[in-house]
């Protein structure tokens, strides 16, 4: 099967209208930069980032750039050397100017190489979590780029990782098709909602048996203590609460906002700072405990993560299915996670990203941490119509993928009707 065509799309949905995803720093309109990878028979791999609105375009032509480091080749020679298709994407001695594996450049890349994946699932008739489960241990370790980790991840660590939950491999997937993975809500507590638009979705989301809630916290202290009396008093004292407040602190009021918002008793506080500043998350990790510090879905790459984990300076590590270079790139974070003991707890939400991440999820627990402790998927109701493999959720579990690929196929109609600035939803202003 040969690859003859890559198409990169700006997608936008206009969300900013009813306020969803507000939060601390960020309002805006839920974006993919949609690739599609066209081939010489009747399948197609489709991947995406997301973005927030304006800049999507950019991502665009970033996507289109990669085009030509992979038209022309076989699906089968890429699989066979996927460290190699990586680093040919990653590596290319012009574009990585514009990076190296950070930024838009990188995001794009995670595009390209989660369309890849899904082409290769479903030529295989597989969801990708069950690809990556069925690979051996060498196969997932052979996928991954350990330039720059290696004095914290060799790839002799990875394998022995893997090996250790082969045995057992096959009980925990059946688990996982039986009862789900476990998952926690956003939806109700978006920064720029009204008091009692979250009163009534907390109130829904409890009847549905949501049991760990998510809140955004700003620069408002009082704001903040107001909204989660509110959140905790609508939940109640048996149910998690977290706070997100993505990046809108420096250090020292980061630590003095949770001083006081610890009545509350988060769980964690997620992106609490700048997503690239290790000894700021250190300082603030040791100032909190017990509150657990979170962060990733900023974080621009592994060589990132490795130093938070390194440091001691996160204990959560929240992947993004698109933000990384994609497959490859998030499979050597879930084993640095391993390695160091710390919980994945992917960021979700968005356009797709509760569809891609729950197959990483899946594979993390069938193959790599063999654990559900201190783990759950983000969820946010959003947007999961548009896609042809929509994400569910039952009982606050996600169900387990079936159909074959990365779940990342949006739907004709939808592609026509939000395609920016053409479509009927950007020209005549109508949803």
């Amino acid at each position: 099967m040969k690859l003859t065509g890559l198409r990169a799309r700006d997608i936008r949905f206009p969300t900013s209208r009813q306020m969803d995803g507000s939060d601390s720093l960020n309002v805006g309109d839920y974006s993919a930069t949609y690739v599609t990878l066209e081939t010489d028979g009747p399948l197609v791999g489709h991947g995406l980032t997301f973005t927030n609105g304006r800049g999507n375009e950019i991502g665009v032509a970033a996507a289109k750039a990669l085009g030509p480091l992979l038209v022309g080749r076989s699906l089968e020679e890429i699989t066979a050397d996927l460290r190699g298709f990586y680093r040919r994407l990653t590596q290319d001695p012009q574009l990585r100017w514009i990076g190296p594996e950070k930024g838009i450049m990188h995001m794009a890349t995670g595009a390209v190489v989660n369309a890849l994946w899904d082409l290769w699932a479903r030529r295989e008739k597989k969801p990708l979590w069950k690809l990556l489960a069925d690979l051996t241990p060498q196969q997932i370790v052979d996928a991954i780029d350990f330039m720059w980790i290696t004095d914290a991840l060799t790839p002799d660590e990875a394998v022995a990782i893997l090996e250790r939950n082969t045995a057992t491999k096959a009980a925990r997937e059946a688990e996982m098709r039986a009862k789900g993975f476990p998952a926690y809500t956003t939806s109700t507590g978006w920064l720029g909602y009204p008091d009692e638009k979250v009163r009534r979705l907390c109130r829904e989301a409890i009847a549905q048996g949501w049991t760990f809630f998510k809140m955004k916290v700003g620069q408002d202290l009082e704001g903040n203590l107001r909204r989660a009396a509110l959140m905790r008093e609508e939940i109640g004292p048996g149910r998690v609460l977290a706070m997100d407040a993505n990046q809108c602190w420096d250090v020292p009021e980061a630590i003095r906002q949770m001083a006081s918002l610890a009545e509350f008793d988060p769980w964690w506080i997620e992106e609490p700072t700048s997503p690239d500043d290790v000894l700021a998350h250190r300082a603030i990790a040791d100032a909190l405990a017990p509150i657990k510090v979170a962060t990733g879905e900023h974080v621009q790459n592994r060589v990132v993560f490795k130093q938070l984990l390194q440091a001691g300076a996160i204990d959560v590590v929240q992947i993004d299915a698109c933000r990384v270079g994609g497959v490859n790139e998030n499979i050597a974070i879930l084993l640095l996670a391993a390695k160091f003991g710390v919980p994945v707890c992917p960021h979700a939400g968005g356009v797709g990203l509760c569809e891609l991440v729950r197959h990483l999820s899946f594979f993390d627990y069938a193959a790599v941490s063999a654990s559900m402790d201190g783990r759950v998927i983000e969820w946010v109701d959003h947007l999961h119509e548009h896609f042809t493999d929509p994400a569910a959720v039952v009982g606050g579990r996600y169900l387990a993928p079936a159909q074959p690929g990365f779940s990342a196929q949006l739907r004709e109609e939808t592609l026509s009707r939000y395609v920016y600035p053409d479509g009927p939803v950007w020209t005549e202003g109508v949803a």
